[in-house]
């Protein structure tokens, strides 16, 4: 069975790819599954959102919220999943460094049992330099968004 699947001319790429595309691992790896994806414009990051995750047990653990920079974290590995896509195996377990973060807002918080969906869009693309527009939204209502910046490295 692939581990990616054609839908009506939009892909998904299940956790396996993912982990063969991008260096995270549990316990920072922060998205679960990509979805719509378009290289070279964009795609939607699917992260679901346990209680068991160990950030809950130091953030608020009276009222677990899932920390903001972690969502912020979940674009830029949506990101590094369309940079890869787009790219072709030659970027498989790349690194990609933040250069930066703008206009990062947080509307309401996220929590355990929700499902984030983390939509990403390309700005721009100049050499190994990524700039994309991000979105974090819950069950359509927007959590977080924000605009940033990275840089795809060899890992040696």
């Amino acid at each position: 069975m692939s581990n990616v699947q054609e839908e009506n001319t939009t892909k998904t790429i299940d956790i396996h790819r993912i982990m063969q595309m991008i260096p995270h691992r549990y316990p920072f790896l922060m998205v679960d599954k990509v979805i719509d994806v378009v290289p070279a414009e964009g795609a939607t990051g699917v992260k679901n959102v346990t209680a068991s995750e160990p950030h809950f047990q130091g953030h608020f653990p009276e009222k677990p919220i899932m920390p903001g920079v972690l969502i912020i974290e979940s674009m830029a590995q949506t990101a590094a999943v369309v940079v890869v896509e787009t790219l072709g195996p030659k970027a498989e377990g790349k690194l990609v460094y933040f250069m930066s973060v703008d206009n990062a807002r947080f509307r309401r918080p996220v929590v355990p049992g929700d499902t984030l969906m983390v939509h990403v869009k390309k700005e721009r693309s100049r050499g190994n330099v990524w700039r994309f527009n991000g979105e974090a939204k819950v069950n359509g209502v927007l959590m977080a968004e924000a605009t940033f910046s990275a840089m795809i490295m060899d890992t040696e």
